[in-house]
């Protein structure tokens, strides 16, 4: 995957695959932003879950995008090659279905530096925190945890790390003292899902590049 990503056009968007882990409240809100759009720069081609009790299967199959589980690995394997094995599962689909670009929305799986190295600039992700602060799969708890009183969300490149890939951009809302967890996530989920799609916007249409670590704008 060592090709330049090419710039995506109506006539001929980007391909994309949304990897996901759960809901899918993310993908469904790009799903529909892709369809309400007449003329969008990219196209979501495939779904993908690494777990078979995530309902955004279901919500993509709905929505005419092709989706489908791709689980770990059974049996007497070490985690490390189960891991290998399992992105090997997951790129055989992504080069079957000709994808160009990797969307991962809520997908807690962290890819390994094999895998990023070649996708790298290629893969785009969105934590809900604003980062580096609070990284990993416990960031709303945390940020309550902590009495911060922002939070809100970040789209970066992904990189080997845990959220630590180049920030590209954020946007943040406010943390009221009596917030719980599920106000708090909601609050955040309603900006991701306005921030996500606009960036994949300007990335599928070339304005923002990953170039020698770097965040490039055009």
């Amino acid at each position: 995957m060592d090709m330049p990503l090419r710039i995506g056009t109506p006539n001929d968007p980007l391909r994309l695959a949304v990897l996901i882990s759960g809901g899918g409240s993310g993908m469904k809100a790009l799903l529909h932003h892709e369809k309400d759009q007449n003329k969008s720069s990219h196209t979501t081609v495939i779904v993908l879950s690494d777990r078979s009790s995530a309902k955004g299967l279901s919500i993509a199959q709905d929505l005419g995008v092709f989706s489908m589980e791709i689980p770990l690995p059974e049996g007497d394997i070490d985690p490390k090659s189960r891991r290998l094995m399992h992105e090997q599962l997951v790129e055989s689909q992504l080069l079957e279905n000709d994808v160009e670009a990797i969307i991962l929305s809520g997908y807690m799986r962290i890819l390994t530096p094999n895998f990023v190295s070649r996708w790298e600039g290629k893969i785009l992700n969105i934590h809900p925190s604003l980062l580096p602060k609070f990284p990993g799969a416990h960031a709303h708890q945390e940020v309550l945890s902590s009495g911060e009183t922002k939070s809100g969300c970040t789209v970066h490149f992904v990189d080997s790390g845990m959220d630590t890939g180049a920030i590209i951009e954020q946007s943040e809302v406010p943390v009221f003292p009596d917030d719980t967890l599920e106000t708090l996530q909601e609050r955040v989920k309603i900006e991701e899902h306005k921030l996500y799609p606009r960036i994949i916007d300007d990335f599928s249409e070339g304005k923002i590049r990953l170039i020698d670590g770097k965040i490039i704008r055009k």
